[in-house]
């Protein structure tokens, strides 16, 4: 997958219709699920994960590493989202869709409670905590790919993270 990312990130910047097509058709869905994990509305997501990709194309020339591909449109993706969020102050949401339900959980209420316990405390972390714990555990980016999308540091993600985790404790606890 690799390679096919570098040879698709350099059709981009080539200016190719087919590639952008193929880029919507890799990433979209993925997009649209982290929209709707950091709390977003499903039509709401629908528009900023459009809105993402519209990004990505008008600012494709900012790519300089054809490996960064993954992190770079979860990194457009998650600014689009921040700038949603100033613009709708108050109007967050605190609940979370697309969490995975492992099918072992299938019939098993207490799991299945159990997980949307979850989803109900992770829809309560302060955003900058939630796209942590969006990034890494739920779009599984590895740590390194989950701290260039959030624009920060490794060390900054991982701080992120292990208080998220934390906060999750306490209020699953």
């Amino acid at each position: 997958m690799d390679k096919r990312l570098n040879s698709l990130a350099a059709r981009l910047r080539a200016g190719s219709h087919e590639a952008a097509a193929e880029l919507v058709d890799i990433y979209y869905w993925q997009i649209y699920l982290f929209m709707r994990r950091l709390g977003h509305s499903g039509q709401v997501s629908e528009d900023l994960t459009q809105e993402s990709f519209l990004q990505a194309w008008q600012h494709i020339g900012q790519l300089r590493n054809d490996g960064a591909l993954n992190s770079w449109i979860y990194h457009i993706a998650g600014n689009v989202s921040r700038l949603h969020w100033r613009r709708h102050k108050g109007q967050e949401t605190g609940s979370i869709e697309g969490f995975d339900i492992p099918d072992e959980t299938e019939g098993d209420t207490d799991d299945f409670e159990e997980i949307e316990r979850l989803k109900a405390a992770v829809g309560q972390l302060p955003r900058k905590l939630k796209e942590a714990v969006v990034l890494h555990y739920m779009q599984h980016l590895t740590i390194s790919e989950a701290a260039e999308a959030a624009g920060i540091r490794e060390g900054t993600f991982k701080s992120r993270l292990s208080r998220a985790l934390k906060g999750l404790k306490k209020q699953i606890a």
